[in-house]
């Protein structure tokens, strides 16, 4: 290209200058700084990424962003622990574990949609209590957080769902098509796909979010979070906070425009409109908005609660929140 310019006529020389600024116009100013996410492939951290790229929010932030796909969430955790990503997301129970274990990371706010008790629409299951004595799917296994929440709202209600109903565990999918078939009475499922049963006629009788409030949370409380290590996190303050700005940027996106739902509808494998309007839905309540100590306050709360019930096989050895889980951007 350089050589065509230097042999070509004063028109082809003045149609390389106009390319040589262009280019230098769009290359940034410096370097970027790389951040290695590992993201579940369909999952919703993969959505944001894509809309990030879509809007180029990674150039505008001045960070390079190099994604590895995973199948699993505890991949994720495999790779942060082992040095071969900086960023997954993951629960701040896992992180407060780590933490009580002597692993020094960290947790920001990234979504408080949660899952769902989900039953057939002519289903006489009206309440949570009404569970007692039926079929219920429970998605993941007895230590699942959302299973446990569910337990202890109940035993307000003099309900031991444990032994009152009949319980089966499983993969999220497979209860799922499981309950639409009328295999069981109802299921507590993840959040996206009670979204599709949701669209395929199931009805929601209660959502996670409001049996926290029934535990005493304050708000909608943001389980899941970026996590990163907190070392890396001091070395790399600012473009730590850059990271930060760019997500909130990619969840305004996709609260405010439809559009940008394009870029999810491919990743999520959704192309019944009805099932990514309840996906679109659920994903933009559940976009964190509040301060990060009334967040700490609800996990230090609902923290008790799951070590009561799951004990040290689930939280380790630590009865309280481990201090310094959340991350805290304004105070490093």
């Amino acid at each position: 290209m350089i050589g065509g310019c230097r042999r070509g006529g004063t028109r082809a020389r003045a149609l390389c200058g106009v390319i040589a600024a262009l280019m230098l116009a769009a290359a940034p100013a410096t370097a970027a700084d790389v951040i290695r996410i590992a993201a579940q492939k369909t999952g919703t951290l993969a959505w944001e990424l894509a809309v990030i790229r879509a809007y180029g929010l990674d150039r505008q932030a001045g960070l390079d962003i190099v994604q590895t796909d995973l199948a699993t969430p505890e991949a994720g955790k495999i790779a942060l622990r082992g040095g071969a990503a900086d960023v997954i997301v993951s629960d701040w129970l896992w992180v407060s574990r780590e933490r009580s274990l002597g692993g020094k990371l960290v947790f920001y706010p990234y979504s408080s949609a949660l899952g769902a008790v989900m039953a057939a629409p002519g289903s006489s299951i009206r309440a949570l209590a009404d569970l007692k004595g039926r079929r219920l799917a429970v998605a993941g296994g007895p230590l699942d957080k959302s299973w446990l929440l569910l337990q202890a709202a109940l035993e307000q209600d003099g309900v031991e769902l444990r032994t009152q109903a009949d319980v089966a565990y499983g993969a999220p999918a497979l209860l799922a098509a499981k309950t639409l078939r009328g295999e069981f009475d109802a299921t507590l499922n993840y959040w996206n796909l009670c979204a599709a049963l949701e669209a395929k006629g199931l009805r929601r009788v209660a959502g996670i979010e409001d049996i926290l409030r029934r535990l005493g949370a304050k708000g909608a409380s943001a389980m899941l979070g970026y996590v990163f290590d907190e070392r890396w996190a001091a070395q790399n303050r600012d473009a730590v906070g850059r990271f930060i700005a760019m997500t909130r940027k990619a969840k305004d996106a996709l609260a405010a425009s439809d559009e940008a739902w394009r870029q999810v509808a491919a990743l999520a494998g959704v192309s019944d409109p009805a099932t990514l309007k309840i996906l679109r839905d659920r994903y933009r309540a559940g976009i964190p908005r509040r301060p990060i100590a009334d967040e700490e306050a609800d996990a230090r709360l609902l923290y008790r609660v799951l070590a009561r019930l799951g004990g040290p096989e689930l939280v380790g050895p630590a009865p309280e929140l481990a201090p310094g889980t959340f991350y805290r951007l304004e105070e490093r």
